[in-house]
């Protein structure tokens, strides 16, 4: 037997891949599929089941593609009217090899969720491990907020998934989640990605709400955020994603070629550092570093125009195209050529975004100065401690919000590093703010400096 997890980062997405006696399954696989075909053969092994523990919402799943590659069925709840594949139910079981995958129906996340549990039939009748996708986390269990209209109802299915369902197989059982810390699908994840039904059941926070109504109580008034790609993924997730491969070439555009795409309505996207957009960049361009694309393109990209890509190295170039086909951006025009110098060697216009110490900010703000602190991290962030006078705008609802940020003052973005500030200082360019400046460091150097801090107050300017 052997197992072997494939984590995707940005989006702390967990599939795996058992197999045993020459077959194997994958569970929750990414749609760039290389990793599993490659692993089978390492193992020597044919895959010959695909499971998907629930419609997901933050990515695009692998199945089809992979089911096209290697002639594997696909299974899933048979509680959505998924377009592909085969329903499963309660109780049913799936050989592969020596192993056996056993269905249990965990409905809370989504109504179709499944989990999986694994059983050695060569050692003992007990599981030896559980896939339970977005229904138990190390640490969290998962989210219950999309069916607002049915919260009680969906927070107690839940409930009684993992405590009458999941945690019964056994102390001894594996967890293996589809989700790590990162993910937008919980907000307490641990760090570690190994744990034990047994340990969960001692020490996960949300598994000692032991009573069905205080766990109840403990969910509905839960608050995520919805990005609004995640339509786009439940329609892809239903229907089945095309049989697009990853990108291998992508197009080199010169900067009149890049300048033409952008004439005719391309996005450009800049995935170099704070740092390096700060000190120039395209007039417009939307500023994403490329390790934050899985967090954020779904937030400000849209899958209706060509993307252009202006990117550091070649390795970050083939890792933003990755991150952008996990979300269903297919339509890469391609990226710019020589990057920024090429740009600017051509005498193309540039911008600048100035970087301001915390210590500057502080200052700021004891001198009374008329600006505006953008805080763009996230609601529980802000409450958590923020500067005082700052306005809280979440960085991916800023376009939406856009109104809330006096255009007549000079404003200073704000975050927990610097990092998404700079996202934000983006996007208020490319909407037309002029006097734009990104604290570097943001909570982390006010920290560090030891910056005075409140609590929850009236958001306001400064």
């Amino acid at each position: 037997m052997f197992l072997k997890k494939i984590k995707s980062d940005g989006i702390a997405h967990l599939s795996y891949m058992v197999g045993s006696g020459g077959s194997a399954a994958v569970i929750d696989p990414r749609r760039d599929i290389d990793e599993y075909l490659r692993a089978a053969r390492d193992e020597s092994v044919n895959i010959t089941h695909i499971f998907e523990t629930h419609k997901n919402e933050d990515y695009v799943i692998g199945s089809t593609l992979l089911a096209d590659k290697t002639g594997a069925e696909i299974y899933h709840g048979r509680q959505f009217d998924f377009q592909y594949g085969s329903p499963v139910s309660d109780g049913d079981t799936f050989e592969v090899g020596g192993l056996v995958l056993r269905v249990i129906e965990t409905p809370g996340h989504t109504f179709e969720s499944i989990s999986l549990a694994l059983f050695d039939t060569e050692f003992g009748e007990k599981a030896i491990g559980v896939f339970t996708g977005d229904t138990l986390f190390i640490g969290d269990v998962g989210r219950t907020d999309f069916y607002p209209d049915r919260a009680r109802e969906v927070a107690g299915l839940l409930y009684d998934s993992i405590f009458e369902k999941i945690l019964p197989l056994g102390d001894q059982t594996l967890l293996y989640p589809a989700h790590g810390a990162g993910s937008v699908c919980g907000s307490g994840m641990a760090a570690r990605e190994f744990s034990s039904l047994g340990y969960e059941r001692m020490y996960n926070p949300v598994l000692q709400k032991h009573s069905r109504d205080e766990f109840i109580d403990y969910k509905v008034n839960e608050h995520h955020d919805q990005p609004p790609y995640f339509r786009m993924m439940e329609k892809l997730n239903r229907e089945g994603p095309p049989l697009t491969e990853l990108p291998q070439v992508l197009r080199a555009l010169t900067p009149d070629q890049f300048h033409q795409h952008r004439q005719d309505g391309m996005q450009a996207v800049d995935t170099r550092s704070p740092e390096a957009f700060g000190g120039a960049s395209i007039p417009a361009s939307i500023g994403i570093p490329h390790k934050m694309l899985p967090a954020f393109a779904g937030w400000l990209l849209t899958y209706d125009s060509p993307i252009g890509l202006i990117v550091e190295s070649a390795d970050h170039l083939d890792t933003a195209v990755r991150h952008l086909y996990r979300l269903g951006y297919d339509n890469i025009a391609g990226y710019l050529a020589g990057g920024l110098h090429k740009w600017q060697a051509q005498g193309r216009p540039y911008q600048s975004i100035p970087a301001v110490h915390a210590a500057s900010v502080e200052k700021m703000i004891e001198d009374d100065e008329h600006f505006i602190l953008l805080d763009v991290r996230s609601e529980q962030e802000f409450d958590s401690g923020h500067l005082p006078g700052a306005l809280n705008v979440y960085v991916g609802q800023l376009r939406d919000r856009i109104s809330e940020v006096p255009a007549d003052r000079s404003v200073v973005t704000f975050c927990d590093s610097g990092r998404r500030a700079s996202i934000a200082a983006s996007i208020l360019k490319a909407e037309g703010f002029d006097d734009v400046r990104n604290c570097l460091g943001s909570m982390q150097a006010c920290r560090s400096i030891g910056c005075e801090m409140v609590g929850r107050t009236e958001r306001t300017a400064v």
